[in-house]
């Protein structure tokens, strides 16, 4: 069936997709996914996108900003362009606001993949409140996917050089960030198993990330294990990050534990950072007991900087009774450079009393 679409709803089995500029084909994935994919993609010479859509994992929001300006429109329409995706800002929210797009509840997730010459050479996804704009070209959108299918025909795209990757040093793996967002069990499965030893040391990180950010209780347990357990010191740094971003209550209790326990200071001082940025007064405690206790200067100076990730009523009196009462003089020093970037009157007063 062949659609010429201007604006066109797809009905998919996580919601509708809005498509722009499209000419639509679309089929059942009778064969299964992979097989359907697979005979598509092979008879496609010039370009064109093959998508479906799945059930959405938590609240997210994917979709695009600030790209057509040059075109008149307002940064904040929510639009995407297929074609040019490094035109685009595309973000992804866990708790809803803080952009200025009034979008609806997206219940899906929408994958498009380009192919060109029978080759994969990119994937895009997207929430279904986003519009999408195919610029023209043919869309091939598959019906009634099975979402554990989904999930298993992404994992052989995870790690794989022949999936464009935009060239920053800090690209992630768009199949693996894919697979996350589907609200599936098998994704929890197939996630735990890339942040599993033995895997490249990039990937388990991304991997630990979207635990934390899109698993729910399930990821932060697998986050607390390995908090306890990994051997390898980048990958429990980076824990530290990916246990901020999950919502399980217990989190501020394992991020303070690591503060407090973590053999190495570079991973303790981390800890405390991503502590102050998520806990606030609830990490006083352990930035605190840092600053007193610890046994390296290192992460005693780290915790300092952590009493400037608090809000100014929390953080600014606890560097003031640091610089005034601590017994390690670069503990002190680094207390008074922090009070003086603040730029807070309490610190300029206390700065000034010490002048004098």
């Amino acid at each position: 069936m062949i659609i010429p679409a201007l604006l066109l709803l797809l009905a998919g089995p996580a919601g509708p997709a809005r498509l722009e500029h499209a000419v639509l084909r679309a089929q059942p994935a009778a064969g299964g996914l992979a097989a359907s994919y697979r005979a598509l993609a092979s008879r496609q010479q010039a370009p064109a996108w093959i998508g479906w859509a799945v059930p959405l994992a938590g609240s997210h929001h994917r979709c695009c900003y600030g790209s057509v300006e040059a075109l008149g429109e307002s940064p904040c329409t929510g639009r995407c362009f297929l074609e040019n995706e490094y035109r685009n800002v595309t973000i992804v929210h866990s708790d809803g606001g803080g952009d200025c797009l009034e979008r609806g509840a997206a219940a899906g997730l929408v994958l498009l993949l380009r192919v060109e010459a029978g080759r994969t050479q990119r994937l895009r996804t997207f929430t279904t409140d986003c519009v999408v704009d195919a610029g023209n070209l043919p869309v091939f959108w598959l019906t009634d996917v099975v979402p554990a299918e989904s999930v298993a025909f992404l994992e052989g795209f995870v790690n794989d050089d022949s999936l464009e990757r935009k060239k920053r040093k800090d690209d992630g793996e768009p199949a693996l960030g894919a697979i996350a967002l589907h609200d599936d069990p098998s994704a929890d499965a197939s996630i735990e198993k890339f942040v599993a030893t033995g895997q490249p040391a990039r990937l388990r990180r991304q991997a630990a990330f979207w635990l934390g950010n899109s698993r729910g209780d399930r990821g932060y347990q697998v986050l607390k294990r390995l908090s306890q357990s990994e051997p390898d010191e980048d990958v429990r740094h980076h824990i530290t990050f990916a246990l901020s971003q999950s919502k399980a209550p217990e989190a501020v209790g394992t991020m303070i534990a690591m503060a407090r326990n973590d053999a190495s200071p570079r991973v303790r001082g981390q800890a405390l950072f991503w502590l102050a940025q998520k806990a606030g007064r609830k990490a006083l405690g352990a930035i605190g007991d840092a600053i007193r206790d610890d046994p390296e200067t290192e992460v005693k100076t780290k915790a300092v900087f952590a009493l400037t990730q608090l809000p100014k009523d929390e953080g600014i009196p606890e560097l003031i009774r640091v610089a005034r009462t601590n017994r390690n003089p670069l503990v002190r020093k680094k207390a008074l450079f922090w009070l003086g970037q603040s730029k807070d009157p309490r610190a300029l007063d206390f700065i000034e009393e010490v002048l004098k």
